[in-house]
């Protein structure tokens, strides 16, 4: 999203989204087959609950040693002939990236889906060194097309109809399309077969990198992943320090539930294990292999209150679950990674600022833990940083004053009390069947979008003092 865009508020930018009827059947529609197909998944797999405690016991034992993990990863990356580059924030990673497409010649470059390239805006780089970047992933393709943001970590174009996608690529591509997804997709086919043909160059993410072997691993639902590793005669992955594994083993832990947290698959279509360039005798691969290392801000978080993010598979399971996310989308969050995951990933790379308001952009139901499959506690870090936003003073004075009066009532029980007998009162001219849908004054805010319960009548202790049926 642009600078331009971040400077609307965030209230605005969701109110925005829940007015558009197309997002709001396209969510409704995605996110509803994405929690059914989970649940079958996993209701179907007794062995997947094991697993997840499993998958997060390695997690941590990894960020335990990951300085230990990435070395022996480098070195067999290097043993096997690859290069690997380490970039401590998102313009080395870019920088990095662009010298490859120059050194070697590059005017374009074919990419398989990768969070962590959209993380670093290495499109833009890309284009302003004259390499043309094509998203081959047919989600990314389309908002590619569509000059758009990704707006679900695993469904790029979850926000779209297949109507809006029809039009689009008979707008962009001069051809006539059907709003049917077989049609849309053989036209996407042709157009980029050729692409993989042309470039030199092929940028992937890395959904897991493997230290014992040096393989980088790949997950997808498309074949151009491998197209993109195997055609072009530089191959180029970037992925975040976070997602190394010890071993082979551990991997089969992990690819064993992460298709079925994100489509509901027992396994993608396409798991591609990459070992560095091709060696002689093989008949396909890149002539050179680069493995870029981003930090980013994750190293620092080892330590600091959002390590359990750095357990993130990338699934998307947390988003079509949350409540808050089902209504307003992806690009309402303004950053790469939306949903309840994608606010403490923000705050991790972008600093506690960036999250002011997407801190309170969660109901803290808990519904991601449930769906997450290493267990991350969502909510826990989410009321960290609204506390963090709190004491570095980066919320509103009216939030800061409201919040500090609110603790000292909850602290001082005879406060409490005086409060909800003075509560019972003032709220007469406001209290209707039950509710309070309207308050005057700053006070108005809170009922804007919400009603809220009225004060009861009797408090629990005051029936308790006075209820002998209740205490017996």
């Amino acid at each position: 999203m642009s600078d331009a865009e971040l400077t609307t508020p965030f209230r605005q930018r969701a109110g925005s989204a829940m007015k558009d009827e197309f997002l709001q059947e396209a969510l409704t529609i995605a996110t509803t087959k994405f929690i059914g197909l989970r649940r079958e998944a996993f209701a179907g797999f007794p062995e997947g609950e094991a697993l997840r405690d499993r998958a997060r016991a390695i997690k941590e034992a990894t960020l335990q040693h990951l300085d230990r993990h990435l070395e022996t990863l480098i070195a067999n990356v290097e043993r096997l002939g690859g290069h690997v580059h380490f970039a401590t924030t998102p313009a080395e990673a870019r920088s990095i990236v662009v010298d490859i497409a120059r050194r070697t010649g590059a005017r374009m470059a074919v990419k398989a889906k990768s969070m962590a390239t959209e993380e670093i805006h290495l499109n833009e780089a890309l284009e302003a060194a004259g390499v043309t970047p094509v998203e081959t992933d047919l989600g990314e393709y389309i908002i590619q097309l569509a000059h758009e943001r990704p707006s679900h970590i695993i469904a790029p174009a979850i926000h779209k109809t297949k109507g809006q996608v029809a039009e689009l690529f008979t707008r962009e591509l001069k051809r006539p399309a059907e709003p049917d997804p077989e049609a849309l997709t053989r036209i996407a086919r042709a157009e980029l077969r050729e692409k993989f043909l042309q470039a030199d160059l092929g940028i992937t993410g890395a959904n897991f990198a493997v230290a014992d072997t040096g393989t980088v691993v790949l997950v997808t639902n498309e074949g151009n992943g491998r197209m993109v590793t195997s055609l072009p005669r530089v191959h180029v992955a970037v992925m975040g320090v976070e997602k190394v594994v010890p071993s082979f083993t551990d991997l089969m832990v992990f690819l064993a539930i992460l298709a079925k947290s994100a489509t509901g698959q027992k396994l993608s279509v396409y798991t591609s294990l990459v070992q560095g360039p091709r060696r002689a005798g093989e008949l396909e691969g890149p002539e050179e292999f680069h493995l870029v290392l981003l930090d980013g801000g994750r190293i620092a978080q080892i330590g600091g209150p959002l390590r359990e993010a750095l357990s993130c598979l990338r699934c998307g399971a947390c988003l079509n679950v949350c409540p808050v996310y089902r209504q307003i989308g992806g690009h309402a969050y303004g950053y790469t990674y939306p949903g309840p995951i994608g606010i403490l990933l923000t705050a991790m790379l972008e600093g506690a600022p960036a999250v002011r308001d997407l801190a309170h952009a969660s109901s803290l139901c808990g519904a991601c833990v449930d769906a997450c499959p290493v267990r991350i506690d969502i909510p826990r870090m989410l009321i960290e940083l609204r506390r963090e936003v709190d004491d570095e003073k980066l919320a509103p004075w009216t939030e800061r004053v409201a919040f500090a009066l609110l603790t000292k009532l909850l602290q001082n029980p005879r406060l409490y009390r005086f409060a909800a007998k003075a509560g019972r009162v003032l709220q007469r001219p406001f209290a209707r069947d039950g509710r309070i849908s309207r308050l005057p004054l700053p006070f108005g805010e809170w009922t804007r979008t919400r009603d809220l319960p009225p004060v009861a009548s009797r408090t629990f202790q005051e029936r308790w003092a006075s209820d002998k049926d209740l205490r017996a």
